[in-house]
Formats: C-alpha cells, structure tokens, sequence
C-alpha cells in the first residue's frame, strides 16, 4: 500500500476504530473476543482498503464487515458450547454489568437476541449505539423507512417479551 492510501485508511479508522468494537461487542458480550473480532476487522479491511471504491462508505463498509466477524466467531462459539455440554462439561460464564442488575440485562439480551437479525441490528445500532435512523440505514444499506419500520417492530416485540 503506498504512502497516501496508508494514511487515508489510518484517517478512516481513527474515526471508526470505537465503532468497530462496539458493534463486535453488541453481538458478542465479551469484551476479549470483541476485541479479537475488532482486529480481525481492521486486518481485512486494510488488506482489501484500495479495493473500496468509495471512501465515504468505509464507516458503514467496516461494520458491516465487523458485523460479519462477529456472528461468525458468535456461531463458532455456540458450536463450541453445545459440544461442551454434550461433552458433560459446564457452559463458560456469561458477561456482567456491574450497574445493572443481572437478572434484567440477561432478560433484556436474551429478548434482544430472540429477535431476528432484520430487527435485530437496528434496534441495536439506534438504542445500543446511539445512531440516528438515517446513520443506520447507511450503516446496514437499507432506506430510512425500513429502518423506521424495523424498529417500530423490534420495539413491540421487545415489549410483548419484556412483559
């Protein structure tokens, strides 16, 4: 990679870095393997960075992709659960959150990771993460009234499961 497309990508994901984690962290829940799955990001998108044709997509080509990581090491970590448990060993403990209580958060993610990814990722980036209906629907590359919509329905089902 040469000198100015290097520092084009180090301005890109200055910016993007935080992101990155969080959206691995919302899927994921362990802070080690969002961290993991971050970098792996960071790897892959600078090894194909002079492939992107539009720089102003970076932000949401990097979450998508972030994303991507995520749920692959999420299954691999599922997989490697269930055959744990078929093995008789004990299950691998859960993420906490010292300011809420336990009992709800699990609730409110175990609601959350009931619903389908379609619903799932825009009530995570606008609720979780803080970003607006139209940053979402840049970020996952569908119109803003998909987003809305979505999330008026992730919302009633989050509420119907929550009660």
């Amino acid at each position: 990679m040469d000198e100015a497309l290097l520092r084009e990508f180090e301005a890109c994901l200055t910016d993007t870095a935080t992101l990155a984690f969080r959206v691995a962290y919302s899927v994921l829940r362990q802070r080690e393997d969002a961290e993991d799955v971050a970098q792996d990001a960071f790897v892959r998108a600078y090894a194909r960075f002079s492939q992107l044709r539009d720089r102003g997509r970076f932000r949401a080509w990097l979450v998508r992709l972030t994303f991507r990581l995520a749920l692959d090491r999420q299954r691999a970590v599922r997989r490697r659960g269930n055959l744990e448990r078929a093995a008789g060993e004990p299950p691998a403990p859960g993420p906490s959150a010292s300011n809420v209580d336990p009992v709800q958060l699990s609730r409110l993610w175990d609601a959350i990771d009931a619903l389908p990814h379609k619903l799932r990722w825009p009530i995570v980036l606008s609720a979780i993460h803080g970003h607006d209906v139209k940053e979402v629907a840049a970020l996952l590359g569908v119109p803003e009234g998909t987003v809305k919509s979505r999330l008026f329905l992730a919302r009633r089902r989050l509420k119907e499961q929550l009660r």
